[in-house]
């Protein structure tokens, strides 16, 4: 993957600047494009001129340094990068990206570039393990900045615990596999519905189930990160838009959440019908609040459209995944709901076993493909459980093609 990228590597101030000069040489040697910008700290360490001699590559330094008058350097710089990797990244630097601070030519390429950076933090022990260097930090992840952990070990301070740099060949590693990641479905396009109906009986009650969605948009989280294009269509449901490529569809009833399925399937690749859909919704919508009234009261409905049987029925090339929330006998009626909706896989789960369900924040479940091959998954995180059904169906849906 290294062969003909354009790399940017931030050179910040740290004794493990030594440690980026061999970073630089690997990946020059693997093919890529090293374009190497270091903080003046940096400078104190080790001279530009080695990492010129090893980059093949002028070294930037200086913002106000303009070489070339037909261009602006760390704009220049900015759009030509692909990855970007701050190798050794001190506190200063994390602290200066986190407040938008563009002070020096690496913040300022930092704050204009598109490029994916990975940050590989290097210093102290305690410093690592500030508090606001872990809100910086923090502030960065959740902003689709990535972080390479520094080791644990003897540091240049005197005290062994965590804070130095990684391996120059454990950044390249990691990178290759996270860049491999999150290419799996790069060009694909990603249907996901997620969450409850609420199917009105007056202007104050209506019918739903306990569904938060939580499942569903740990699924279009976990698409997003594998590089596909999401549209996520979501139920009434108190959760933030997860970060990536994903468009946001709200709707309240089963009949939005149809026709708002309807508007995106065909053009999707990959459906994944998450959410739990009412089955029945009122007869009669009143007006106005019903009022109190002696004895019981009677509700007549009628059936709302069968998204999932719709979308089987009418299934060309896309790669169909249901769900199916079970209180009993979950494989039999899972099975069943495969083979009789025209599903390519379908998501079964026991909503009455600890742990699994609705409200919850884990999951239990099994992943059966029309093949009837299964994968159980145990107990883990909502959002672990989507990186792993996902990679179930990226490996389904390319053996199907």
């Amino acid at each position: 993957m290294w062969k003909g990228k354009n790399v940017l590597l931030g050179v910040t101030g740290g004794i493990a600047v030594y440690k980026a000069c061999d970073l630089t040489s690997k990946l020059t040697q693997l093919g890529a494009n090293v374009q190497v910008v270091m903080t003046e700290g940096a400078t104190k360490f080790v001279s530009p001129l080695t990492f010129q001699a090893l980059s093949r590559r002028e070294v930037y330094v200086d913002t106000f340094i303009e070489k070339d008058v037909a261009k602006i350097a760390h704009v220049d710089i900015a759009d030509w990068a692909e990855i970007a990797i701050i190798a050794p990244a001190t506190a200063n630097t994390i602290g200066k990206l986190a407040h938008g601070i563009g002070d020096n030519m690496l913040t300022t390429i930092l704050l204009a570039t598109r490029a994916e950076v990975y940050i590989a933090p290097a210093m102290n022990v305690h410093m690592y393990a500030h508090p606001a260097v872990m809100e910086n930090m923090q502030k960065l992840a959740d902003w689709n900045y990535h972080f390479i952990e520094p080791g644990s070990g003897y540091l240049a301070c005197g005290y062994v615990g965590k804070g130095r740099l990684e391996e120059p060949l454990t950044i390249i590693e990691t990178i290759k596999h996270h860049q491999e990641r999150t290419n799996l479905l790069a060009n694909k396009k990603i249907l996901v519905t997620a969450g409850p109906t609420k199917e009105a009986l007056d202007p104050v009650r209506f019918f739903t189930n306990h569904s938060t969605g939580k499942m569903g948009f740990s699924l279009a989280e976990a698409a997003a990160k594998n590089g596909a294009e999401v549209i996520l269509v979501a139920g009434p449901v108190q959760l933030d838009t997860p970060k990536g490529n994903i468009t946001r569809i709200d709707v309240t009833t089963a009949e939005e959440m149809y026709d708002a399925v309807w508007r995106y399937y065909e053009t999707s690749d990959i459906v994944i019908k998450a959410a739990a859909v009412a089955d029945y919704r009122p007869k009669v919508i009143y007006d106005e609040k019903m009022k109190k009234m002696p004895g019981e009261m009677t509700v007549e409905m009628d059936r709302t459209k069968d998204i999932l049987q719709s979308l089987g029925d009418a299934k060309k090339a896309q790669f169909l995944v249901g769900f199916a929330a079970e209180t009993s006998d979950p494989l039999t009626y899972g099975r069943k709901k495969l083979s009789g909706k025209n599903l390519d896989a379908i998501v079964i789960n026991n909503v009455a076993e600890d742990g699994a369900g609705f409200g919850v924040d884990t999951n239990i479940v099994t992943y059966l493909n029309r093949d009837l091959q299964s994968e159980n998954l145990s107990i883990a995180l909502k959002s672990e459980i989507a990186e792993q059904i996902i990679q179930l169906i990226h490996r389904d849906y390319e053996a199907k093609a």
